[in-house]
């Protein structure tokens, strides 16, 4: 047998690494197989646009961004997670959900679903003002929800895809409320404009505080694994840069000024990298 082609070495190469950033082998993480009997066909949206890397990383960063600007959300994380110590591992275990959902097996996928919900039982809390939360009340999940896929799909058409069709950015926002149903999110919208409106209702219970803007600061400095610092840094830049403008008023960002045009450059190249090497 002839040996690999150089090329394909350097493929292979790449594989592993990216691999390594999303499975721990230590504790028997392997990556997610692709299964005939997935919640959602081969060749739609959901499974288009989170098979996309680069774009999910972008957008992972920016949901969370988002996500920590909702006082309950915020609170759930400060009294309940270890991410000041294990940020790369949060954000592996959410990005092994969202694999194990999109592209597992059905029975996988309402079983991990069944783990968060187990988990969220447990997850309350008050908030500084005295108020109660939980991680199951339906309007939390539903702004978790809401941040989380339309910071996906802004990645993946700023990326990789400008001329998405609508028909299809409102079929990723059908196919994704299937899990945030399944999670107990209401209300849950099925098109790309019910979406934002939905983010519109929600600018009135959201604040920009001290935490929040800490745990931006930790988002967009970890630095997963074997990850050269200046990728995590075009990363970063491009997620501040799809935010909406209050977002990054409230979060003590500055939008990326004409540096982010050969960053969102550098960025599309390494989607297209990845792409390669996954045959995708």
């Amino acid at each position: 047998m002839a040996p690999p082609r150089p090329s394909e070495l350097v493929r292979q190469q790449l594989v592993e690494r990216v691999r390594a950033v999303f499975n721990d082998p230590r504790h028997g993480e392997h990556p997610i197989a692709i299964s005939d009997e997935a919640l959602f066909a081969a060749d739609t949206p959901i499974r288009m646009v989170h098979a996309d890397v680069v774009a999910m990383m972008v957008g992972g960063i920016r949901g969370l961004l988002l996500q920590m600007l909702h006082p309950p959300a915020l609170q759930g994380v400060l009294d309940h997670s270890n991410f000041r110590e294990d940020m790369h591992g949060r954000l592996r275990r959410t990005a092994r959900f969202i694999a194990v959902t999109t592209y597992g097996h059905r029975d996988d996928a309402h079983a991990a679903i069944e783990r968060v919900n187990r988990i969220h039982t447990t997850v309350t809390g008050t908030l500084p003002d005295g108020t109660p939360y939980s991680a199951r009340d339906p309007r939390t999940l539903a702004w978790v929800h809401v941040a989380e896929a339309t910071s996906f799909l802004a990645a993946y058409v700023a990326l990789v895809r400008p001329s998405m069709p609508h028909a299809e950015r409102d079929e990723y926002f059908r196919q994704f409320a299937v899990i945030a149903r399944a999670l107990g999110a209401d209300p849950v919208p099925e098109t790309q404009r019910k979406a934002e409106l939905l983010l519109g209702e929600f600018r009135a219970e959201l604040k920009g505080s001290g935490a929040a803007r800490e745990i931006g600061r930790l988002v967009l400095d970890q630095r997963p694994q074997g990850a050269p610092a200046a990728i995590q840094t075009a990363l970063g830049t491009e997620a501040i840069a799809l935010l909406p403008p209050y977002a990054r008023a409230m979060l003590g960002l500055e939008r990326p000024g004409l540096p982010a045009l050969p960053v969102r450059a550098a960025t599309r190249g390494m989607g297209r990298t990845l792409r390669w090497a996954f045959r995708q």
